[in-house]
């Protein structure tokens, strides 16, 4: 599914350098945006959920949990 991705607010030199980019990879402008942002997101490593679980659960430890159980019957109670 492809999308658009509007960059507001850019400084004119910022500008500048990436068309002078573009035009040494003697691609567009819009094709430097795409590949500067798929190269920069590329080296970023997808956290498995399992591996946010875990750390979740490193973070929590120590803390008192109350079974959804007790906080079930509590709410409805409340009512």
């Amino acid at each position: 599914m492809a999308s658009n991705l509007h960059v507001r607010n850019l400084d004119d030199e910022l500008i500048t350098r990436l068309k002078r980019r573009a035009a040494r990879h003697g691609r567009s402008a819009e094709a430097e945006h795409r590949e500067i942002l798929r190269q920069a997101l590329a080296s970023e490593a997808e956290t498995s959920f399992e591996a946010l679980a875990s750390e979740l659960r490193k973070l929590t430890k120590h803390r008192s949990h109350t079974p959804s159980e007790i906080l079930l019957r509590e709410g409805r109670d409340e009512r």
